[in-house]
């Protein structure tokens, strides 16, 4: 694999110890956890530790100049979760709702 960016940066996603790597590490490492799982930039960056918009960055702008097949790959999962997202939204307000109507009853009970 060949690495285009050679900086490091320091992060805190390996159980709170601090882990000094590459950035284009984190982006491929991010890229690779994606890809195999499918799950969200919200999702990654918990699992991580670093922002949505680090994930964001590390997977459509540097991940296309370090491992374009694997970028592919995760821009395919991206644009599954972009469509499926207003789905997730609208269970997410169902489950809000279910939850104040249940607490409701509970209360006037």
């Amino acid at each position: 694999m060949r690495y285009a960016y050679n900086f490091r940066e320091k992060s805190h996603w390996s159980g709170g110890i601090d882990v000094y790597e590459t950035v284009a590490q984190r982006a491929a490492e991010i890229g690779k956890y994606i890809s195999e799982t499918g799950c969200t930039v919200r999702k990654a960056a918990d699992i991580f530790g670093v922002s949505k918009s680090t994930v964001h960055k590390d997977i459509t702008a540097r991940l296309k100049d370090i491992d374009f097949d694997l970028f592919e790959q995760v821009e395919r999962v991206m644009q599954k979760n972009k469509a499926e997202r207003h789905i997730r939204g609208g269970l997410a307000t169902k489950r809000k709702y279910e939850l104040k109507r249940s607490a409701l009853s509970i209360i006037q009970e």
